[in-house]
Formats: structure tokens, C-alpha cells, sequence
């Protein structure tokens, strides 16, 4: 197995689904574990521009700062960071990108994805409790919906420069979240976030949201860069 060690990439691996899909991960491990300790584990969703079937684009952005930011603060994680297919997306938005359009409705991918985490789960010592999921454009898209498909499963959500279905949020309105979006993004609108955070607070449910002034479609690289952020991401406060 490949550590995680800084500097080093994550182990490129592959999984069978019970449908007989072939899901290809990147996969990375804290570089020490003591027995009986358990760590944390982060699924990471990437972007539209990192889809296909190399195994390697999902690790463009946000995968290595991450696992440097967990283990700068002494907080070292497993960490998933599937890829998906050239021809599909995470959770489909609508064409405005303001929100996802069958949130509510079967999606294989995803939840594929979540028998993936599960087995990850029953084959590595991972705190159950902790479970967070993140992701970038149309994998903020992406962490939005599984949202709203695994609630109880979830420790904390960081969806970026993402949206999601505003009808759904009262399922996962107890989750600790943390939106963020680039006040300037041509992309994705940042209304997608506003809306998801206002349905949530309706809702009664209190998220946080960063809006950057000024900043576009990358919001990805100022969040993740952020230790507090992954402090955040790992050991959410109320």
C-alpha cells in the first residue's frame, strides 16, 4: 500500500459493486496505525473535468491538500476518492446549475459509492462515527445528494461551489455542514449554495456558509488550504 506520507499518491485500487460495476478509487491510509485505533474516513467527489477511466484525474484537486491538512493537524484519515465515468455525473443538476434535478429518485452511482464506503469501513479500522464527505462542483452537486441518501451515516458534509435539491434539506438538517462558494463563479451559481442554506435553516437546521467575494469557480483551493476547515471536516463544533 502506498502511504499517504506527504508527497506520496494515494494507491490507485478498484471495486466490484454487487451489480458487477467496476468503481475506480483512489485509496490512502494513515501512515501509522496503532492497534486498536481507529481514524476517521473522507470520501472526496471531484469535478466534471475529472471524469473518465484513469484512475488519476480525481486527484487534480483537493485530494492531496486534504490528506497534508489532516495530517498537519495530527489528525491523519483514510481517505476515498472515487472517479466517475466520463459519460455520467455524480447526481445530475439542472441546466442552470442552480440545483439537482432526481435527488429523490434511485441513483446507482451513488449508491454504489456508499457500498464501496461500507466495505472500506468493514475492512480497515474506521471510527463508524465519523464518516465526512466532501466534494467540488459537480461533486458538491454530488455531496449535496448523498446528503439527503445517507444522513445517518454522516459525520460532517463540506459541499463546494455545489447544489442541491432545497426540498430535500429537511432529512439532513441535523448534519454539521459547511457550504462554501465563490461569490463570482460563472460555473455553478453561488445561488445554488444560498438556496441549500436557506432550505436547510427553514428547516431548523443550523449550516455554515462561506461565500468569497470576488472569487470564481475555484473555491476549492482557498477552503482546503484552510486548516480550520479540515479541523471542521474531521471534529465538526456546533
Amino acid at each position: 500500500m502506498i502511504s499517504s506520507v506527504l508527497g506520496a499518491a494515494p494507491e490507485a485500487r478498484e471495486w466490484k459493486a454487487a451489480d458487477g460495476t467496476i468503481i475506480k478509487y483512489r485509496w490512502s491510509a494513515p501512515e501509522k496505525i496503532e492497534p486498536g485505533k481507529t481514524h476517521p474516513l473522507v470520501l472526496f467527489l471531484h469535478g466534471s473535468g475529472e471524469r473518465g477511466d484513469d484512475n488519476a484525474a480525481q486527484l487534480k484537486h483537493g485530494v492531496i491538500p486534504i490528506i497534508k491538512g489532516a495530517e498537519k493537524i495530527g489528525k491523519p484519515v483514510f481517505l476515498i476518492a472515487p472517479q466517475c465515468p466520463a459519460d455520467r455525473w455524480w447526481s445530475a443538476p439542472k441546466t442552470d446549475r442552480t440545483a439537482l434535478t432526481a435527488a429523490d429518485q434511485p441513483n446507482a452511482l451513488l449508491e454504489n459509492v456508499l457500498a464501496l464506503v461500507s466495505s472500506i469501513q468493514k475492512e480497515h479500522p474506521v471510527d463508524p462515527k465519523r464518516f465526512h464527505i466532501t466534494g467540488i462542483s459537480m461533486g458538491g452537486f454530488g455531496t449535496w445528494d448523498l446528503l439527503a441518501r445517507a444522513p445517518g451515516r454522516i459525520a460532517s458534509a463540506l459541499p463546494v461551489c455545489g447544489g442541491g435539491d432545497p426540498a430535500l434539506a429537511a432529512k439532513f438538517k441535523d448534519v454539521p455542514i459547511w457550504a462554501f462558494h465563490g461569490e463570482a463563479d460563472n460555473v455553478v451559481p453561488v445561488q445554488a449554495t444560498r438556496s441549500m442554506i436557506e432550505a436547510l435553516e427553514k428547516a431548523g437546521g443550523k449550516p455554515k456558509a462561506t461565500y468569497y467575494p470576488g472569487v470564481g469557480h475555484d473555491s476549492w483551493t482557498p477552503t482546503y488550504d484552510n486548516p480550520e476547515v479540515i479541523r471542521w471536516l474531521l471534529e465538526p463544533a456546533d
